[in-house]
């Protein structure tokens, strides 16, 4: 159920920024996303969006691929983000130090 919904989500985010892609570069973005998921829908993964052409392409063959060091990376930062903003959140929560009547001359 999880993997099937992260798919999901990420299939979700592919299709916003290809017609993010196309509309920004003034191809027709209804047709390319439909073969784009024709594509997908066929199980060829690799096929994405090559837009000096505005058309349907193995992304293989484009030389265009996702670094496993980048994706790393960035699951990294985002975990060390994480940690720090519940430590901030734990400081901000804990009660004030008691504090004696005479220091504040």
């Amino acid at each position: 159920w999880y993997q099937r919904r992260v798919r999901e989500a990420w299939y979700q985010r592919r299709v916003r920024e290809a017609v993010v892609s196309t509309q920004s570069t003034g191809y027709d973005s209804s047709q390319l996303v439909s073969e784009l998921r024709a594509m997908h829908s066929e199980d060829n993964v690799y096929s994405g969006l090559n837009m000096n052409t505005g058309e349907v392409g193995d992304m293989r063959d484009l030389g265009i691929t996702e670094s496993y060091a980048v994706k790393s990376a960035v699951v990294s930062s985002a975990a060390e983000a994480a940690e720090m903003i519940l430590r901030v959140d734990d400081i901000l929560k804990s009660t004030p130090r008691q504090r004696g009547g005479n220091e504040c001359h």
